[in-house]
């Protein structure tokens, strides 16, 4: 996935925002809290960062291509990094990238899920 596809599918995720800091990484938000990065990539391949399950934790970090995420794993959260990724894991990507955006949202007040329409079934 490129920056471009990823930015395009974060942005189509519901009450994201979207912010280039932290070094020129592409910084998506949801409620105001962090959900996925694009960026922070060691050897100048695309590397994407989500907040994932503990359980997804322990399963990813251990998979070919993924990592705990730079600092942020570091602090204790379960955060991974998809580097150095075949094309053929776009669909899995995309599937972490939504559940990170459901698990940051989920954590938003009950008043904030409502005004942003999140998480109302």
């Amino acid at each position: 996935m490129t920056y471009q596809q990823f930015n395009e599918f974060c942005r189509s995720l519901a009450a994201t925002t979207y912010v280039n800091q932290w070094g020129g990484s592409h910084v998506w938000k949801v409620g105001g809290k962090v959900f996925a990065i694009g960026g922070w990539a060691r050897d100048g391949q695309p590397a994407f960062t989500f907040k994932t399950s503990e359980l997804n934790f322990h399963f990813l970090r251990e998979q070919p291509g993924y990592r705990p995420a730079p600092y942020l794993a570091a602090r204790g959260m379960n955060w991974i990094q998809q580097y150095d990724a075949p094309a053929a894991d776009d669909e899995e990507l995309v599937y972490y990238l939504t559940q990170s955006h459901r698990l940051v949202s989920l954590g938003l007040s009950k008043t904030k899920q409502r005004e942003l329409g999140l998480n109302q079934d």
